[in-house]
């Protein structure tokens, strides 16, 4: 062997070791277990998923029990980032976080930019409405002239309303508690949701009634996003929910937050 092809093999071998540790450094999975820091973006008004009491300041929710249960298996300290569904895209792109973890509708949109863990939840969409309206008794009666739909900015109810509605108007709204506001005052006539927020709708508010379809309306898988191409931290993800799903800690976490109903138990 030459010289100069000794020098070619040094020098395909030290680039293979740079390349490596570039992707080891790049993946979260090495990241968390060197800092023992886990870093968690949540969408802080969803309730029963990843909700702050407004009233303590406490986080509550399934997935804010999930997420201290991995970092718990991680040995790391958990920190909660606060995101939204207008701002996940960007906020994983831009490294604000390890994970997010706050029921994320896994769409083909969604897709095009984020990786997706194995889904862990499943919800339909429903209406909710005021208890003193008239015109809308009925899932029929939502779609017709005169009606104002609204939905919140980046959630995966903006695109199917768009795609569905044929005679009523979609209003996008965003912000805290926008979609509410918006029925409250009569701008709007209904907004969309899903279970769980459906549920707080429920629960907190006497004037708000929820309106269903005969059948499940765009059921959708829900799941944790993650960056594009970091298989290593994916795959880990993906093993932490097989085995809580497995030993009984989805099951029990969504109990305690009354989402038994919409678990993917396998």
């Amino acid at each position: 062997m030459t010289v100069f092809k000794k020098q070619l093999i040094h020098m395909a071998a030290g680039l293979l070791l740079t390349l490596s540790g570039v992707a080891a450094a790049a993946s979260h999975l090495e990241r968390v277990l060197a800092t023992k820091e886990l870093r968690v973006c949540i969408w802080p008004d969803y309730f029963a998923v990843t909700y702050r009491d407004p009233r303590t300041g406490m986080l509550g929710g399934i997935d804010i029990d999930l997420a201290r249960e991995l970092a718990h298996e991680l040995d790391a300290q958990l920190t909660f980032v606060d995101s939204s569904f207008a701002t996940l895209i960007s906020d994983l792109q831009a490294d604000r976080c390890d994970v997010a973890m706050f029921g994320i509708a896994t769409t083909l949109r969604r897709a095009r930019d984020l990786t997706f863990t194995q889904p862990h939840l499943s919800s339909g969409i429903y209406a909710i409405a005021t208890r003193t309206q008239t015109r809308i008794r009925r899932w029929e009666d939502i779609d017709r002239k005169g009606v104002i739909v609204a939905v919140q900015a980046g959630t995966y109810m903006q695109p199917v309303m768009q795609q569905t509605l044929k005679n009523a108007t979609l209003s996008v709204v965003d912000g805290p508690l926008a979609r509410e506001h918006e029925v409250q005052a009569g701008r709007a006539d209904v907004f969309m949701t899903d279970y769980p927020y459906s549920q707080r709708m429920l629960a907190t508010y006497d004037w708000a009634q929820r309106i269903e379809p005969a059948q499940p309306f765009a059921p959708t898988p829900y799941a944790w996003a993650i960056a594009r191409g970091d298989f290593d931290w994916l795959n880990y993800l993906n093993l932490f929910i097989a085995t809580i799903k497995h030993d009984g800690r989805l099951a029990a976490a969504a109990e305690r937050n009354g989402l038994s109903a919409i678990v993917i138990h396998d």
